[in-house]
């Protein structure tokens, strides 16, 4: 398992609006450090009035390239403010039910902030998370 198939099933099943940095943990914790500092200052950027401007990426074009295998862009760029902001972290577990903790942004920094610990295990991110049940097969 790797966070590409979890994002690919967050993907079709996720019904929340907002942003999110999903995160999966195969062990019994997870840094802290996981969610890097430029991706808390989206999140933040984002969740508050300051505001986050972002360019999608066009993919590269060159003669005789075969466009069909390129994905088509939704749109050229958004930006973003007093959006909810989320690190949504997966602890995973081989053929066992892969629960989803939605932690808001603010809360994760200010559990991380008072953290005795370099990480934490998944019964924090529980009563970090949002009552947001969610849940991938």
């Amino acid at each position: 398992m790797k966070e590409k198939h979890i994002q690919s099933e967050f993907g079709k099943r996720n019904t929340i609006f907002g942003v999110f940095e999903l995160k999966l943990c195969k062990g019994k914790s997870i840094r802290w450090d996981a969610v890097s500092e430029h991706q808390i200052d989206a999140l933040l950027s984002i969740s508050t009035g300051k505001g986050f401007y972002h360019k999608i990426t066009d993919p590269p074009v060159y003669s005789g390239m075969k466009t069909r295998f390129n994905a088509k862009r939704p749109f050229d760029c958004f930006n973003l403010r007093h959006a909810d902001a989320y690190v949504v972290v997966c602890f995973y577990e081989p053929r066992k039910k892969k629960n989803l903790y939605y932690i808001r942004i603010g809360v994760y920094l200010e559990h991380m902030r008072r953290a005795e610990r370099r990480s934490y295990r998944e019964d924090e991110a529980a009563l970090m998370a949002c009552k947001i049940e969610s849940y991938l097969k």
